[in-house]
């Protein structure tokens, strides 16, 4: 038997070097596929018959198995689509396959898949599609509270439904006023001068009043703030001080936008004790609408400005924001308001965080959170099964995928192929040889068998 054992044993091999040489095909094939894993092979042996201890026995045949390489990092290549991710780590962006197409919408399989190619653009309809052809699933978020909606991921769609209008409800007042506040009327000489008569301010200033009172009072700043339907306001604020010099006592002024009868608004007074910080907030009801104080700032319950209205606008002036240090400057310095509200607006793009996060860039400069990309890891990845497009699919030896495990996501990066020409090449080589040594075997094993069967001629 050994002459026929060597030529089982020689076709075994050459069985077994025809798959490694298809999977080096294989991988040279999909060198430039994104997010392709290569497939390895491996040899075992088939001991044949014989003795029941090791020098009876002889080697036997071989057979060939593909090994996955799944783990193996890609290069990670950087690249300009906002889109594009690649994935640094462990994990696989989880995805499906279109279904059909009724009555115009699209319809998905039921089945999940997973790869790591993230190639994905946005097709007509806003879903999120990688170049095989599989659509992104992931978590939709809250737009109130940024948390992911449900347990399940579904299939990633980005609408161009703008976000609607905020109402401002909240400005944060930063400013540092001067002890002694440098005015158009300030001689130099007398701080007196520079500040409000016993009459002027004490109310709305008047049209006819407002160059005086422009020439005894510093710009405080000015911020766009919106209504409920996204309609700005120009709130422009002036700070005026009262005639006594030695008092730390300012009014505060809101602009009203060319209002017939008054030009400025009186929203209330602010006091400062010795060491220049805020030391009391005064209301003052009567002059703009309801206004309430607190102990920072104030409420102001109707703020027209033109012929433009919203309600319920608290200013603010957090952790001591505002104060009243020495400027010689004379004019209020650090000014910064910030506001909460916002217009409505349009989609104007889409980027991806670290985090996985989709986010919306707005016309209205906001930016929100759509989507949370979750990445699927496997107890046993090795055993997925390979299906088209670089991508796979779960087996019951895989395991069920595990969504808070995954590596981190880059954008604008797409993750190389891991299959490496030129040691493909160096296995072609190797296999080449390995095919025709055992040929070779054949060849010979023919010829003894020629031989022994001539013995009897």
């Amino acid at each position: 038997m050994g002459i026929y054992g060597a030529i089982n044993a020689a076709v075994s091999g050459l069985a077994a070097q025809a798959q490694a040489l298809e999977n080096i095909s294989g991988n040279v094939a999909n060198s430039q596929t994104t997010g392709y894993k290569r497939l390895d092979t491996t040899f075992s042996d088939l001991v044949s018959g014989g003795g029941t201890v090791q020098a009876d026995q002889v080697s036997g045949t071989t057979y060939a198995t593909s090994r996955a390489t799944n783990t193996i990092q890609g290069d990670i290549s950087g690249n300009d689509v906002d889109t594009y991710m690649a994935i640094k780590g462990s994990g696989y962006f989880v995805v499906t396959a279109a279904n059909d197409v009724v009555d115009g919408q699209t319809t998905f399989a039921d089945t999940s898949y997973y790869t790591r190619a993230g190639d994905f653009e946005l097709d007509e309809n806003g879903f999120m599609v990688n170049s095989s052809g599989y659509y992104l699933m992931g978590f939709q978020l809250d737009p109130d509270s940024g948390n992911p909606i449900g347990d399940a991921p579904g299939v990633i769609q980005i609408d161009d439904q703008p976000i609607p209008a905020e109402a401002t409800t909240l400005i944060d007042y930063q400013a540092n006023l001067p002890t002694v506040p440098r005015t158009n009327d300030y001689d130099g000489s007398d701080p007196a001068t520079s500040l409000l008569n016993a009459t002027l301010g004490t109310g709305p200033v008047t049209v006819a009043n407002e160059d005086i009172f422009l020439d005894s009072t510093i710009s405080g700043g000015s911020v766009t703030i919106y209504n409920d339907n996204g309609t700005p306001l120009n709130v422009e604020v002036r700070w005026g001080k009262t005639n006594n010099t030695t008092d730390d006592d300012w009014s505060m002024y809101i602009s009203t936008g060319g209002d017939a009868t008054n030009s400025w608004n009186r929203v209330g007074t602010v006091s400062f004790d010795a060491s220049g910080d805020l030391d009391a907030v005064a209301v003052v009801a009567s002059d703009i609408g309801v206004v309430n104080g607190t102990s920072d700032g104030f409420i102001i319950g109707t703020l027209k400005v033109g012929d433009v209205t919203t309600t319920n606008v608290e200013i603010s002036f957090p952790n001591g924001a505002l104060s009243q240090y020495s400027d010689p400057t004379g004019v209020a310095s650090s000014v910064t308001l910030d506001q909460d509200g916002y217009a409505a607006g349009e989609i104007v793009g889409i980027s991806i965080d670290q985090s996985g996060r989709i986010n919306a860039s707005y016309s209205n400069s906001q930016t929100r959170g759509l989507y949370e990309i979750p990445l699927a890891t496997f107890d046993a990845e090795q055993a997925l099964e390979r299906v088209d497009g670089a991508a796979f699919a779960a087996t019951p030896t895989s395991g069920v995928p595990d969504l808070t495990r995954g590596g981190a996501i880059i954008a604008n990066a797409l993750e190389l192929s891991n299959a490496d020409i030129a040691s493909e090449f160096s296995k072609l080589i190797i296999t080449q040889q390995a095919y025709s040594a055992n040929s070779k075997v054949v060849t010979s094993s023919d010829e003894m068998l020629d031989d022994a069967l001539n013995m009897v001629r």
